[in-house]
């Protein structure tokens, strides 16, 4: 059941309360908001990445918002989906399985599968004929903060070869890519469009439904991405490349669709010359900002009834545990009479901050906390 906002906003909490742990604050109405801006926006059928955020408040927000398909790359994420709406379409994209999982997929009956080597085609050759299988992908095409190529994804060669195989099986032909994490640009997704018709064509094969994944891109800094011209690039292209034979198209979402979900609040521990120490580091909900660019969506709630207003300085930030490396790979800019008790609040954590903190040295954000709304 989705639970009624019990603060106004993250201010209203960490100054009520003042916490000396790392909060996490979200916001169902942010949520909503976004999976409600995909399905009006994009011209086919919106999934949702449960790894970005699986958490039970998130995946019934999202089914409130009328989703109902999911991308499920575990069984576990399976049960999560099914939790919130036991009619839920999943779709298994994670190409790499066992065969226990796939009888449990079996079980749980996947509308959708995809493949990108021969081995793993073998391995759902049980599923009912009929379903659906997406070969997937890999290009060498920039435009992300990080390939996901170099892990999953098949050449166009092997790919056709793939798809023939899949269409002789009886299954239903379809394909997939992923055009890498924090995307921003539209001509990532027009390549690999063109692509997958000349695959389809190499193959004789005529797709029912093409997969252009996820990768779109959350607001990190400057302007918010513009995800409308993204889906218009995607429809026109499509059309383009396949002509009357184009396919339906699915996408899968996950960091664009729930980033502005959540807030992290986070303490001043202790501040050294240049260095400041919070409660939460990259051990916990700010894991990612090793690996991909950090933004400047952040704001400072002083511990007193004066403002930070002076001008602001680089700093080096540290997370709390005792490893020398828990700390963020570039130089933050805040306020130089920043004070130790102050809170930091960094906007658009809701995705891949919960899901992949840990709690090494017992620390690590606390249970998300439910608000009304966001003042930044």
């Amino acid at each position: 059941m989705i639970s009624d906002p019990i603060w106004a906003s993250p201010e209203d909490h960490l100054r009520k309360c003042q916490p000396d742990a790392a909060q996490l604050y979200f916001c169902p109405a942010e949520v909503q908001r976004m999976a409600r801006r995909f399905q009006s926006g994009f011209p086919g059928l919106v999934t949702y990445a449960v790894k970005a955020n699986p958490a039970p408040e998130v995946l019934q927000n999202l089914v409130a918002a009328g989703l109902r398909a999911f991308d499920v790359a575990s069984v576990a994420e399976m049960r999560a989906v099914r939790a919130a709406c036991p009619d839920a379409v999943l779709h298994y994209n994670n190409p790499v399985r066992s065969r226990a999982e796939v009888a449990e997929a079996i079980a749980f009956g996947i509308a959708s599968a995809s493949v990108d080597c021969a081995s793993e085609l073998e391995k759902l050759s049980g599923l009912p004929r009929g379903t659906e299988i997406s070969v997937r992908l890999a290009l060498p095409v920039k435009g992300a903060a990080y390939d996901f190529g170099a892990k999953f994804g098949a050449g166009p060669e092997l790919a056709a070869s793939l798809l023939a195989r899949v269409a002789g099986m009886g299954f239903t032909p379809a394909m997939t890519f992923h055009p890498g994490t924090q995307c921003a640009d539209a001509g990532a997704w027009a390549s690999y469009i063109r692509a997958c018709a000349d695959v389809a064509a190499r193959a004789d094969v005529r797709l029912a439904r093409l997969n252009v994944g996820g990768g779109f891109a959350a607001h990190r800094g400057g302007a918010a991405p513009d995800l409308e011209a993204v889906f218009a690039r995607i429809a026109s292209q499509t059309q383009a490349a396949f002509g009357p034979d184009a396919p339906a198209l699915v996408c899968e979402p996950g960091r664009a669709m729930v980033a502005e979900a959540c807030q992290l609040g986070t303490r001043v521990k202790s501040l050294r010359g240049d260095a400041v120490y919070l409660n939460d580091g990259v051990y916990g909900a700010l894991a990612e900002w090793r690996d991909i660019a950090a933004h400047d969506r952040i704001r400072v709630v002083a511990s007193g009834p004066a403002p930070r207003n002076a001008a602001p300085r680089a700093r080096i930030v540290f997370g709390p545990t005792c490893d020398s490396i828990d700390r963020l790979p570039e130089t933050v800019l805040l306020p130089a009479d920043l004070a130790e008790e102050d809170y930091l609040v960094f906007a658009g954590m809701g995705a891949y901050s919960s899901a992949i903190a840990t709690r090494f040295n017992g620390y690590g954000p606390d249970a998300m906390i439910t608000v009304g709304g966001f003042s930044g």
